[in-house]
């Protein structure tokens, strides 16, 4: 019996596949006349506005290799130099050109009497090529620093 389903179904199969074809003609779609006007998207690290309880640390970094992960920190420090506490961070990929940076910060978590450094650091394949020089930042206000320049790490 389950030659006769499968010679069955193969004869239907068959027939399907052998009938006239259609005879309606198919038209191609018509493209629109007019195309809808479409702003272009943003980019991707296109500024946002900064919200009002935030602060900005802003400037650009040179010196970079095309391909170094470069990272800073904005860090609270104590009389040794030893972080202590993490107030802002970013990482990027370097490109070999100056690499802008905006890193923000809430002002009341700032402290008032320990000491807040801007710190960074370059690594090409996992090994420490660059770093920035220590920055102390002395009060909790939106800044522009400039250019800022990498130096061999020792």
């Amino acid at each position: 019996m389950p030659i006769r389903l499968r010679l069955l179904a193969l004869t239907l199969l068959l027939s399907a596949c052998a009938s006239e074809p259609d005879s309606t003609p198919v038209t191609p779609a018509t493209p629109p006349t007019a195309a809808p006007s479409v702003s272009p998207a943003p980019p991707v690290d296109a500024p946002t506005p900064l919200p009002p309880h935030l602060r900005e640390i802003s400037g650009r970094v040179l010196g970079a290799p095309s391909g170094a992960e470069v990272e800073l920190a904005l860090l609270q420090v104590d009389e040794r130099g030893r972080p202590r506490k993490l107030l802002a961070s970013l990482s990027r990929r370097a490109d070999g050109t100056p690499l802008t940076f905006a890193l923000r910060f809430n002002p009341d978590a700032f402290p008032g009497a320990a000491r807040v450094e801007l710190r960074g650091r370059a690594s090409h394949s996992g090994r420490l090529i660059l770093r920035l020089p220590p920055r102390t930042i002395p009060t909790p206000t939106t800044q522009v620093l400039g250019d800022l320049s990498l130096v061999p790490a020792p």
